[in-house]
C-alpha cells in the first residue's frame, strides 16, 4: 500500500484532484472546440452561409480525427492509470508506448484516406453543387493536419495520465492561438478565403502535435522505449478494449450528422427553406454545441486518472465521489447553455455572419428544440467513461451508443416523414432524454455492487 498512499491520486481530496485534472482538460477541449468556431467565424464574415455550410460537410471528419483520438488516448491512459496503481509499472509502460504509436499510424491512414476519396466523402456527407466546391478546398488542405490533430488530443490524455494537466492543456491553447491569429491574417490580409481558413488551422495543429510528441518522449513516472510504438497485440488489443467506448461515441456524432446533412438537405428541399439554409444552420449549431459538450467531454476525461487508480487499488469509495463531484458539476455548467440556448438563439446565431429572415427563423427554432434537453446532456459522457475508467469497457460502450446510435440515429429518419423537416429538430430532446435515464440505472447499480466489494 506504500505507493498507493505516495500517489495523490489515492490520497488528495477528490474535490481538488478534480480541479487539478478536469480544469485543464476543460480549457483543453474547449480549446479544441475553438479551431471549428474561429474558422466558422470567420469564414461566415468573408465567404458567407456556403461557406458555413461547407464546415459542416466538413465536420465528420474532424469527429473521425476526435474518435481516434480518444480511442488510442482514454485507452491507453485508462490502462496506463490502472496497471500504475495495481503497481505493474512494466505492463503501463508498453500500454503509454502502444498508445503514441497507434496514434501516429492511424492519423497518417486516416490522411491518405481523406486525401484519395475526398470529392466522395463530401457528396456523401451532404455537399450540394453550390457548396462542393467549398468543402473540396477546406478539406482537401486540413486533411494534412489529421495526424498533428489526432496525436494532440490523443496525447493530452497521456500527458495528464503522468500527472502534466496544465502543459497538456497548454499544447492545445498554444496550437488556438496560432489559428486564432493566422485565420483573419490569412482570410482577409491574404485574400485566401476558405483556403486561409484551412492552412491557419493545420499550422496550429502541427505546432501543438511537436509539442506532445516532445513532452511523450520524456515522461515523468515511466521511461517510454521506442520499441514501445511499434504495434503489439498484447498492448493495442487492451488499449481498444477500453478505448472503444469514447470511440464509438465520437463515431456515433459522426455517424448522426452525416444522417442529419443529408436528412436535411433532403426535406429542407421540400421546405420554405430550401437545402442550404437548413445545412448552415445545422452547421453552426453543431459547433456551438461543441462548445458546451467540450466541457462536459474535458470533465469526462480529468476523472479518468483518479477513477482508474482508485478502482485499480480497491478505493471504491473514491470512486463514487469523484463520479458524484462530476455529474454535479457537468448539469451545473449544462443549466447554464440550455438557458443560453433557450433565450438568446439569434444573438449566437448572428456571431457568425448574416442572413435572410428565413435563414434567422429557422436556427432559432431548430436552437431551442433540437438542444432542449442540454441540462442533462452531461449525464451521459461521464457514466460511459466511468465505467471504461474501472475496465468495464462492454457497458461504457453500450452507454456510448444509446443517445447517438440507438435512439437519435432511428428517430432522425422515422419523425422526419411524418412532421418533415421538425422531426429532425425533435429527434434529440427524445434521444437525450431516454439516454439519461439508462445511464442513472446503470451506474446505481454498478455502485451497489462496489458496495458489495467493499
Amino acid at each position: 500500500m506504500a505507493e498507493t498512499k505516495n500517489n495523490p491520486l489515492g490520497t488528495e481530496p477528490i474535490g481538488t484532484l478534480l480541479a487539478r485534472f478536469a480544469i485543464p482538460s476543460i480549457i483543453a477541449m474547449l480549446v479544441s472546440s475553438l479551431y471549428n468556431i474561429v474558422d466558422q467565424f470567420f469564414i461566415g464574415r468573408s465567404v458567407g452561409m456556403l461557406g458555413n455550410a461547407a464546415t459542416n460537410v466538413a465536420f465528420p471528419l474532424t469527429i473521425t480525427c476526435t474518435a481516434i483520438s480518444l480511442l488510442c488516448g482514454i485507452g491507453g491512459a485508462a490502462n496506463f492509470n490502472l496497471s500504475m496503481g495495481r503497481k505493474e509499472k512494466e505492463k503501463a509502460v508498453k500500454f503509454a508506448g502502444g498508445a503514441i504509436g497507434m496514434m501516429l499510424t492511424l492519423g497518417v491512414l486516416l490522411c491518405i484516406v481523406a486525401q484519395v476519396f475526398l470529392e466522395p466523402m463530401m457528396r456523401a456527407f451532404g455537399a450540394t453543387d453550390k457548396i462542393l466546391d467549398y468543402a473540396l478546398t477546406y478539406t482537401g488542405i486540413t486533411s494534412l493536419g489529421f495526424p498533428f490533430l489526432i496525436v494532440t488530443t490523443g496525447g493530452s490524455n497521456l500527458i495528464r495520465a503522468d500527472g502534466s494537466p496544465k502543459f497538456s492543456m497548454m499544447c492545445t491553447l498554444t496550437g488556438a492561438i496560432i489559428n486564432t491569429i493566422l485565420d483573419p491574417l490569412f482570410i482577409f490580409g491574404l485574400d485566401m478565403g476558405m483556403a486561409g481558413a484551412a492552412w491557419a488551422t493545420i499550422i496550429g495543429q502541427v505546432v501543438s502535435g511537436l509539442m506532445v510528441l516532445g513532452y511523450l518522449s520524456g515522461f515523468k513516472t515511466v521511461h517510454i522505449p521506442l520499441k514501445t510504438l511499434i504495434p503489439s497485440r498484447a498492448a493495442w488489443i487492451p488499449i481498444l478494449s477500453l478505448g472503444v467506448a469514447p470511440f464509438c461515441n465520437q463515431l456515433a456524432m459522426m455517424i448522426v450528422q452525416i444522417v442529419m446533412n443529408n436528412t436535411l438537405t433532403y426535406y429542407g428541399g421540400q421546405s420554405s427553406y430550401g437545402s442550404d439554409i437548413p445545412l448552415a444552420c445545422a452547421g453552426i449549431i453543431s459547433k456551438v454545441g461543441m462548445i458546451f459538450f467540450a466541457i462536459v467531454i474535458g470533465i469526462s476525461q480529468g476523472i479518468q486518472p483518479i477513477i482508474s487508480y482508485n478502482y485499480g487499488a480497491g478505493n471504491y469509495d473514491r470512486v463514487k465521489n469523484t463520479y458524484k463531484k462530476a455529474v454535479t458539476a457537468a448539469i451545473g455548467i449544462s443549466v447554464v447553455a440550455f438557458l443560453l440556448f433557450q433565450l438568446a438563439p439569434r444573438q449566437i446565431i448572428g456571431i457568425f455572419g448574416s442572413g435572410s429572415e428565413e435563414y434567422f427563423l429557422f436556427a432559432e427554432k431548430f436552437f431551442r428544440i433540437y438542444m432542449f434537453f442540454t441540462f442533462i446532456n452531461g449525464i451521459q459522457p461521464i457514466t460511459a467513461n466511468t465505467f471504461t475508467s474501472i475496465g468495464k469497457a462492454g457497458k461504457g460502450v453500450f452507454l456510448s451508443l444509446t443517445r447517438q446510435i440507438i435512439f437519435l440515429l432511428p428517430l432522425l429518419i422515422i419523425l422526419p416523414v411524418f412532421i418533415g423537416i421538425e422531426g429532425v429538430m425533435f429527434s434529440a430532446p427524445v434521444a437525450d432524454g431516454i439516454a439519461a435515464v439508462l445511464c442513472i440505472y446503470f451506474i446505481r447499480k454498478e455502485f451497489k455492487h462496489m458496495g458489495a466489494r467493499a
